[in-house]
């Protein structure tokens, strides 16, 4: 079975890592490359390659660290031209949404989301070691796509309208900020959308991701998207 972890989720950074027993894939670089090394340094000798969704630096903050310390990295040509800093360009990999490649045991598919950045991507993934295929979707107001056979959900639920309005309305955060939210990132409500569009019988486990600071509430997001699943739901 595919092992998921996480060291870091949300607006300060993200970084996961996908283990099928055969080979490790590193999702996202938001935290300093020090950080990801040490803390899946068991996972090190295994690790396949790093995938980035965009290029804010919340997702890709230790991504040219990690390219000098040998791990290559695979993005879209839009989400490179805004990382700075990659010395060993030979460890950049191009990919395009649409077109799956092989890493390592995975098969990897990009496709389209939506999210105020030049060139954002989810991945499908899929394990030959474990025979299991993930979904991951990050940063995005809507995802066009819909998904059969998935055993691993990995999603973003970053807020709650009722709770962003909570928040706009004691100040916490400027009303200016709402339009960018709404257009920019998957809330609670688009979560349980989403997952009515899709083909949950598969699922084995779904991973609430990025959940926002101030308009967002782990607890209930737990219980209303496994009332709406029926699916086991960890929130990173």
């Amino acid at each position: 079975m595919i092992e998921v972890k996480c060291l870091a989720s949300g607006s300060a950074g993200n970084a996961y890592a996908i283990d099928d027993g055969e080979s490790v894939l590193l999702l996202e670089a938001g935290i300093p490359a020090k950080k990801i090394l040490s803390g899946f340094l068991p996972l090190l000798p295994r690790v396949a390659g790093c995938l980035i969704s965009h290029e804010h630096s919340d997702h890709c903050k230790g991504a040219a660290e990690l390219a000098s310390r040998g791990i290559d990295l695979y993005a879209t040509d839009g989400t490179f031209a805004g990382i700075s800093g990659i010395t060993r360009p030979y460890r950049k990999h191009m990919v395009r949404a649409g077109e799956q490649f092989r890493l390592g045991s995975w098969t990897v598919l990009p496709f389209q989301t939506n999210h105020d950045a030049a060139e954002p991507c989810g991945y499908l993934i899929y394990s030959h070691a474990a025979q299991e295929k993930l979904l991951f979707a990050t940063d995005t107001y809507y995802i066009p796509n819909t998904f059969r056979g998935l055993n691993i959900v990995m999603v973003e639920c970053n807020y709650s309208l009722p709770l962003l309005n909570e928040s706009i309305a004691a100040g916490r955060i400027p009303e200016s900020m709402k339009p960018r939210l709404l257009r920019s990132h998957f809330g609670l409500e688009n979560v349980k959308d989403f997952i009515l569009a899709n083909d949950m019988s598969t699922v084995r486990h779904i991973y609430l991701l990025h959940l926002s600071g101030n308009n967002s509430d782990a607890k209930l997001f737990k219980c209303e998207i496994q009332r709406v699943a029926g699916k086991p739901v960890t929130v990173f």
